[in-house]
């Protein structure tokens, strides 16, 4: 019985029902033949790169099956951005031995965004770069009353994921300083948008929500932009 069926799911559990999900665990039953498209991407890139690069495509390929979507090349458009089949919207993540992938028909949610990391503390000259005064404040009064919990990783996994889901629907950059997290304890976040959001539906956003958890060394987060 292979890894992939006994552990749990990680980032399935954060997503809409609506979203199928395919997460791996290693290259256990991972098939990691590239579609030539996808080859020619790789052929300088080093060999551990090429395995993650195979390996999350491996499980958005089966995530297109489960959507009854035949398997395609999952090549990177604009800032690196995986450019998914038509009426399908999607993210993909890897880390160490873990790697997801998550889609969706554009019918059902307008966007997605997931991310996972090693549950370990952010390099200490890291923090400063991505984070506003105000999300430093609130991650020390979360390190007080939780300091088994690396919230400085969990701030830049979070704000991976929204950039995820902020970039195919406005196809421009978003920094980390341009969105302001602020984290429930319960699994759920918050982010603000310091810059004008997309519009979705004729409604312009303000912010995303999302949610976030711990599970087997590993924090990961997840935003579902809803049809307004």
């Amino acid at each position: 019985m292979s890894l992939r069926r006994i552990l749990p799911r990680v980032i399935e559990q954060l997503l809409p029902s609506a979203v199928v999900t395919v997460e791996a665990y290693g290259q256990n039953d991972a098939d990691l033949a590239l579609f030539p498209e996808e080859a020619a991407l790789m052929t300088r890139a080093v060999a551990k790169r090429r395995r993650e690069f195979a390996l999350v495509r491996s499980c958005a390929r089966r995530a297109m099956e489960k959507l009854g979507v035949p398997p395609q090349p999952v090549l990177s458009g604009e800032h690196g951005a995986p450019c998914w089949p038509a009426g399908l919207v999607g993210s993909m993540t890897h880390c160490d031995d873990y790697c997801a992938a998550a889609l969706v028909r554009t019918a059902d949610l307008a966007s997605l965004g997931i991310d996972a990391e090693v549950h370990q503390p952010l390099p200490e000259e890291v923090l400063p770069t991505v984070s506003l005064p105000a999300e430093a404040d609130r991650l020390r009064r979360l390190s007080d009353r939780h300091p088994d919990m690396h919230w400085d990783r969990l701030l830049f996994s979070a704000k991976e994921a929204v950039y995820k889901a902020w970039f195919p629907l406005t196809q421009e950059w978003l920094d980390f300083k341009e969105a302001d997290i602020e984290f429930s304890e319960d699994g759920h976040f918050r982010a603000a948008l310091l810059v004008p959001g997309p519009r979705v539906g004729g409604h312009r956003l303000d912010h995303f929500e999302g949610r976030w958890t711990t599970a087997l060394g590993l924090i990961a987060t997840a935003v579902a932009v809803p049809h307004t």
